[in-house]
């Protein structure tokens, strides 16, 4: 009997040892699903955003002989298009290399933040700016990328969706040039 005794007072002893601390006792386990509770054991993580990304970029949906579809929105005529802005752009569309000056790629280098890369759609094939005009923006740290505004479109759209700064200054291709889009072929 004093073997029962002192074997009780043994184990008694040895599960005293082996109680956890409180703050132990709730400590998730693997099995353990998480509960709105158990956010104190963990750190939560703050995110401040100083700039929604993408948040209206613009989109070339189409094109005609008269002008753009942007946005949803139909443009008649040649028209700049900027990082978050839609506006007429002044030349005429039938002598394009004559009437691009740098007075009418002035609105490019006036914004902040600096566009990277103007695309610029010359109608229905690629005529060479003047050499001053390019130089011009050359200096003022913008890229040119001259293109039939078929290709123009598309570029301007490639380059959108990378995110990059980009504006594009375009004039319709005249005739039946045209392309229409996925949104508006299932219509």
């Amino acid at each position: 009997m004093a073997t029962a005794l002192a074997l009780r007072s043994f184990y008694r002893a040895r599960s005293s040892l082996r109680c956890l601390p409180v703050e132990f006792l709730w400590a998730p386990r693997r099995g353990h699903r998480l509960s709105p509770a158990d956010d104190e054991l963990y750190q939560r993580t703050h995110i401040s955003l100083l700039q929604r990304e993408g948040f209206q970029t613009m989109y070339i949906d189409s094109y005609n002989s008269r002008g753009f579809m942007i946005n949803g929105n139909r443009v008649l005529g040649p028209c700049a298009l900027l990082p978050h802005s839609l506006l007429q752009w002044n030349v005429i569309s039938h002598l394009p290399a004559q009437d691009i000056t740098e007075e009418s790629f002035s609105l490019f280098w006036m914004l902040e933040p600096r566009i990277e890369i103007v695309v610029v759609g010359t109608g229905d094939r690629t005529e060479r700016l003047q050499s001053q005009v390019l130089r011009a923006m050359r200096q003022r740290g913008i890229a040119v990328e001259v293109q039939d505004t078929p290709n123009a479109c598309a570029t301007f759209n490639f380059l959108c969706n990378e995110g990059r700064v980009t504006g594009a200054a375009l004039i319709p291709p005249p005739g039946g040039t045209s392309l229409t889009s996925l949104g508006q072929a299932t219509q």
